[in-house]
Formats: structure tokens, C-alpha cells, sequence
């Protein structure tokens, strides 16, 4: 399905906003426990460790990822707890590379605060999201399983990979969608799809379950990201707890900016040349950038691409029975697409 074609989408309620309350709900009690091990497993002799790691670790992130694990182990009916320290790997794991991330960007603030490589430096940042990294590969080792040290080792070095083809990619206009998508599908959607399937590991569930939870994180991911891309240009810092504009002025190729280069004509191409190249960054050229973002459909029809993710997500589900779970799960898809709105 392309971006504008008909078909089954991840409809959008302006009027009662989807919300993550209903997941919040059926995992809180799990959660407690998760963030238990986090605060546990973050202390280190060294000061400087937990100073760091708490600053990012506390700064208002929702946990969607661990929270993911524990919703598709209560998808499962899974009764033990062993998933609770391995979702607390899967947020030390994101956390280690958002510290590396920012260090990459340069960025400057991540959730309405001040980033660590600010405050800190990169040296600082890139050595504890290396601690953190650590951390996780001790609780994957301590649960026991190879199959889930397997699924959640692959998932690391494959956002590493994806972080890495982001960065040749880098100020290159010529990139394509096919390589953006490769690129969003390692770096975001693949430890989103690690954190649902080893749910189904721990839960002892055939391979066919295992993958409809891997098919579901990967493609919420995937939503998850096109929207972070499209608000990117159409929000404000608020919304995005990080700069607004970040991606252009980085030179970042996402797929708005595929999508409105490809239907520009010779002027918009120009700029697009420019702009990408690093050589249009003011405000200006920002709120230019937008305006031809809005008018070539490019971020309309990014989000609905998000949409349409979103509801190969929703699909992933149906084998599984209707209940609580389903349908907070269900809900963690329109609200990561409603973020946009």
C-alpha cells in the first residue's frame, strides 16, 4: 500500500485522544518492579555513573519500550516475573543509545531538559551509555536464556547498524526510501520488536506467536519513527522534547524530505540541495523547508504511511484473544501516530 492509496488505516480521533493510560494501567504493578532494577542496577562506585544515567533515566520518558514487554507478557498470561528484569535491559539498552545519540547529533536539549553531553561532555555520555550497555547484557545473562540473549544481542548490534547507516546517510539528498526505511526499521523498530517478542520466549510460546509480537513491535516502531520524522517540521519543542528543526539542520534525510525533493521542481530542489548540504539553516529557511513540506503532501503523506504501519501493527495482534492487553496494546498504536496531532 503507498502512502495515499485507500485501504484499512489507524484512524485518528481529535476529539477523545488516544492515550497510553490504558497500558500505564496494566502494567503498573510490573513497572514498579522494572524501575526498581533500573534504580538498582544503574549505582556504581563511581559517582559520576548514577549522576549521569539518572539524569536521562528520569527525565520524563515514558518507557514505552519496557512497558511493551510487560503488556505482551500480559498478552500471554505469562503468571512469573522473569520479564521484569529483561524489560529493564530493553530500557538500558535505549538508554545507552539516546547518551550515544546525542553525542552523534550534538543535540542540546531531549525531553525539555539539557542533555547529558551538555552538562557532562561526550566523553561522559559516550562511557556511561557504554556502562548502561553493560548493565544490560548482565540481566540477559542472568535470566539464562540464550534464545533471549540472542534476540536482545542481534537488536543491539542492528540499532548500532542502523545508527551508522543514518550517519553515512547524513547530508546525502540522492538517499532514497528504500534506505531510509532500512535505516528507521534497524535503528528504532528493532528494539521495539525485541522487546515484544522475548514476551513470547519467556512465556514458552511457539515461534508463530513469537513472531506476530516481533511483527507488531517492529511495525509500531516503525509508525513510531515516520511520526517523529513528520513532527519533526510540524511542531514545536513541547511536542517533540527535543529543538524543533533538529533533523534539518543536521541534514538528516527523512522521509518528508525525500518525498517533497522528489516532487519539487528545479528551485525546490536547489534549496533542498542546499539545506541538506548544511548551507540553509536559519529560521528562515526552516519555515521555508515546512511551507514546502506542507504544499508537495509530504508530511500528509508521511503520516499516512505512519497509519498504515500502525495498522500492520494492529493486525500483527489478531491471533491473540480479545482482552485488556489487546486492546491497551491496540491503543499504544494510535497514540504513537496521535502525537502528531
Amino acid at each position: 500500500m503507498t502512502a495515499t492509496s485507500p485501504g484499512n488505516v489507524v484512524p485518528i480521533d481529535r476529539n477523545g485522544a488516544p492515550s497510553l493510560d490504558p497500558i500505564m494501567a496494566l502494567v503498573a504493578n510490573g513497572m514498579n518492579s522494572v524501575n526498581s532494577v533500573i534504580l538498582d542496577r544503574m549505582q556504581s562506585r563511581i559517582p559520576l555513573i548514577p549522576e549521569l544515567a539518572g539524569h536521562l533515566i528520569a527525565g520524563g520518558g515514558k518507557r514505552m519500550r519496557p512497558m511493551l514487554t510487560l503488556a505482551c507478557a500480559e498478552l500471554l498470561q505469562y503468571p512469573g516475573t522473569r520479564h521484569h528484569k529483561l524489560a529493564a535491559a530493553v530500557e538500558f539498552i535505549h538508554t545507552a543509545t539516546l547518551l550515544h545519540d546525542d553525542v552523534v547529533d550534538g543535540s542540546g536539549m531531549r525531553r525539555g531538559r539539557r542533555t547529558a553531553n551538555i552538562i557532562w561532555g561526550n566523553s561522559a555520555s559516550v562511557l556511561v551509555g557504554d556502562f548502561l550497555f553493560s548493565r544490560s547484557f548482565e540481566l540477559m545473562v542472568e535470566d539464562g536464556s540464550l534464545k533471549v540473549l540472542k534476540i536482545l544481542s542481534n537488536a543491539s548490534a542492528v540499532i548500532a547498524e542502523g545508527e551508522v547507516s543514518q550517519l553515512t546517510a547524513q547530508r546525502r539528498i540522492e538517499t532514497d526510501e528504500s534506505h531510509y526505511l532500512d535505516i528507521i526499521g534497524a535503528k528504532t523498530a528493532a528494539l521495539f520488536a525485541a522487546a515484544c517478542r522475548i514476551s513470547a520466549v519467556v512465556a514458552e510460546r511457539d515461534e508463530a506467536q513469537e513472531m506476530a509480537l516481533d511483527a507488531y513491535g517492529r511495525n509500531l516502531g516503525i509508525a513510531f519513527q515516520l511520526v517523529d520524522d513528520a513532527i519533526d517540521y510540524d511542531s514545536d519543542g513541547a511536542t517533540m522534547g527535543k529543538d524543533a528543526g533538529d533533523d534539518f539542520r543536521d541534514g538528516k534525510v527523512t522521509l518528508p524530505v525525500i518525498l517533497a525533493y522528489a516532487r519539487g521542481d528545479a528551485d525546490d530542489r536547489a534549496f533542498w540541495k542546499a539545506a541538506i548540504a548544511g548551507h540553509k539553516t536559519s529560521d528562515d529557511d526552516l519555515a521555508h523547508a515546512t511551507r514546502l513540506l506542507r504544499e508537495t503532501g509530504a508530511i500528509a503523506d508521511t503520516m499516512a504511511r505512519a497509519r498504515h504501519y500502525g495498522q500492520r501493527a494492529i493486525d500483527a495482534l489478531g491471533p491473540f484473544a480479545n482482552g485488556q492487553a489487546k486492546a491497551a496494546l491496540t491503543e499504544a498504536v494510535a497514540f504513537a501516530i496521535a502525537r502528531a496531532y
